[in-house]
């Protein structure tokens, strides 16, 4: 028993000195190796840096540019690595490494296919021009501002300030609002007035005011105004016209002005904007006061 241990300890005595042998003569090739390594990695983001200035003078997107610039300094630190290889005498490894890539990447492709398509949509939304930073947009019930689109999610910010990250996949593969391709937005306003109301004065006073107030609204026939309904206390109509914004919330705010204006006049033209009222009908001669004495 004792012999056996013996010899088990000479072996792995053995080949402990033989790897620290491997390890003295190829200090030398670890050593540049990691210089290499070192180098690589310093490379790699001056080298991206570089190529996102030259990219700055192109007509690509932003979201474009720093996808190409992530993947140069990506292809910089894989150079770096190959290098590495030859230095410390691995080519055979590499070769193997390179003939395992491809059943390693067809597992890691089924690990990861939420990943994978995300990282294919940010591509796609990189390159497609119909979304770019600083588009006001609307996708997935969620509404802002894009200030960010990666290889994992699109980055908006909303109303309140708060930041959204939204999947690619989700944002490519539904539908997209973008309010900042055109170069107006429609404001759109419902309202209602009294009964006893003059409708054609109504109609008039309403798009002299918007006309007054609105720099985009020219003539009262940019403005349209349509009667919707007899309501139950009120005849509504509902308000359009076009504003010089692109932003969702520019048309909140124009909104919210209209509102003011059309109340401000209103109230100077005596025209009632009636909340909801009930009439109760009680039959001749009813008492509500005696049938409650009834009824104790």
């Amino acid at each position: 028993m004792n012999d056996k241990l013996i010899n088990a300890w000479n072996k792995m005595y053995e080949k402990l000195e033989s790897w620290l042998n491997s390890i003295v003569v190829n200090l030398p090739n670890i050593l540049i190796a990691v210089f290499v390594f070192i180098v690589a990695l310093i490379a790699s983001k001056y080298i991206s840096k570089l190529a996102r200035k030259i990219l700055d003078k192109s007509r690509l997107q932003p979201s474009m540019k720093n996808l190409i610039s992530k993947f140069i300094s990506i292809a910089v630190v894989i150079i770096g690595l190959f290098l590495i290889l030859g230095i410390l005498n691995l080519d055979k490894a590499l070769n193997t490494i390179l003939a395992g890539a491809g059943v390693a990447g067809l597992a890691v492709g089924l690990a990861l296919q939420g990943a994978l398509a995300n990282t294919y949509s940010g591509i796609i939304l990189s390159y497609i021009k119909h979304i770019k930073f600083g588009d006001w947009i609307e996708t997935n019930d969620f509404e802002g501002e894009v200030i960010d689109i990666d290889l994992r999610a699109v980055t908006i910010k909303q109303v309140d300030n708060n930041l959204v990250y939204i999947p690619n996949k989700l944002v490519v593969d539904n539908p997209i609002k973008n309010y900042s391709t055109t170069a107006q937005s429609r404001v759109i306003l419902e309202c209602g007035v009294g009964y006893e109301s003059d409708l054609r004065f109504v109609e008039k006073l309403t798009k002299e005011t918007i006309v007054s107030n609105f720099e985009a609204v020219q003539k009262k026939d940019d403005v349209l105004f349509l009667w919707r309904e007899f309501g139950d206390s009120s005849i509504n109509y509902e308000l359009r016209f076009w504003i010089n914004s692109t932003s969702a919330l520019e048309v909140a705010k124009a909104k919210s002005e209209t509102m003011m204006l059309m109340k401000e006049a209103y109230d100077k033209n005596n025209i009632n904007i009636p909340f909801p009222i009930r009439t109760l009908d009680f039959p001749k001669g009813f008492d509500l006061m005696k049938k409650e004495e009834e009824e104790k």
